[in-house]
């Protein structure tokens, strides 16, 4: 294991022990927003936030939000036997190399922000996702976090699936802001060419399209449709908000009728009478659905925060539903909306 001269750090202020957490890749957007979450949660502490670019620097000094809220220092120690519970806060394909050079004590649960487990296959990962998988994520001692696009997809389709309307292709267009690129700036997140702008990217070929699929053919038994899903990039720091076209002959009242009983005992998805809009979930763990009718088709809107409900809002969720908390704890937030 790699030393520094840096203590690893005490409690920060707003720390009520409880869940020991450590965080790996503390320094990026979802690091940032997962640390601002733990310190303020009633039952959890931080025994250590992973960085190595940043060992030794106070946190608040890279997330200048968090200034006055916490004596917290990025350390270069990964001590996993001082943890109940460790957030991988990786790029994409990092997490499954991570695990394949480190070991990682039995008895600690992992929770991994990264795509790298997210398909069904030779691990015992269980996907995220508290609204279908509830009981799994109470049992699991490894979670794969959702994505964002897909969170908030799923979270507009998964009533229409239990109900079998999903038999022809969707058409799916979401919009998110630029924290969704990650913190590295990049040629589509520098601010002249993003501000004022918009722009498709990954037409029909978006990685979360397969997780997508496969939780609705988990609802709904199959899924022979394509769900035909366009992203835009938004001139936007933060927010996904998603439109859904279903064919369905369905009558509007048992289709309104079943997304608000799909959704009745969700601690944090919540159907709305009302058209929706991002400003409503920005800086929240909530997703908000609506649901228009047509003939012969509807419109689903559905709106999260990419950061939270999206990602680390979403984690520690699934941290408290694995160690029996209450599942709001710590994700009482207040939207932007005035």
């Amino acid at each position: 294991m790699k030393k520094n001269n840096q203590k690893l750090p005490s409690p920060s202020r707003g720390d009520r022990g409880g869940l020991r957490v450590g965080i790996l890749g503390a320094a990026g957007y979802t690091g940032g927003e997962l640390i601002r979450l733990l310190i303020n949660h009633p039952q959890a502490e931080i025994v250590f936030a992973n960085s190595e670019s940043n060992a030794g620097n106070l946190v608040s000094d890279v997330h200048e939000g968090l200034m006055g809220e916490t004596d917290l220092r990025f350390t270069s120690e990964m001590p996993f036997d001082q943890v109940d519970v460790v957030f991988f806060c990786f790029g994409h394909g990092k997490s499954e190399q991570f695990l394949k050079e480190h070991s990682i004590p039995a008895n600690v649960k992992i929770i991994d922000l990264a795509q790298d487990f997210r398909i069904k296959g030779d691990h015992d990962y269980v996907y995220g996702l508290p609204e279908i998988n509830k009981e799994e994520i109470q049992k699991a001692q490894h979670i794969a976090n959702p994505g964002c696009f897909a969170t908030c997809i799923q979270l507009a389709l998964l009533p229409a699936a239990n109900l079998n309307l999903l038999k022809e292709d969707v058409a799916v267009n979401a919009i998110t802001g630029s924290t969704g690129a990650g913190q590295k700036p990049g040629a589509t997140t520098h601010f002249s060419w993003r501000n004022n702008n918009l722009s498709i990217y990954k037409a029909f070929q978006h990685q979360h399209i397969a997780e997508i699929r496969q939780s609705l053919t988990q609802v709904q038994g199959y899924l022979d449709a394509s769900i035909d899903f366009i992203p835009y990039r938004g001139d936007f720091a933060r927010g996904i908000f998603c439109t859904a076209v279903i064919k369905t002959k369905a009558p509007a009242e048992d289709i309104i009728a079943a997304y608000k009983e799909f959704y009745q005992d969700a601690a944090f998805t919540h159907y709305s009478d009302k058209s929706i809009d991002l400003k409503q979930v920005v800086n929240t763990n909530k997703a908000v659905v609506h649901v228009d009718c047509f003939e012969g088709k509807i419109l689903v809107t559905s709106a999260i925060d990419n950061l939270l409900k999206g990602a680390v809002g979403q984690a520690v969720q699934n941290m408290n539903l694995m160690f029996g908390i209450d599942e709001t704890a710590g994700l009482c937030l207040k939207a932007s909306a005035f």
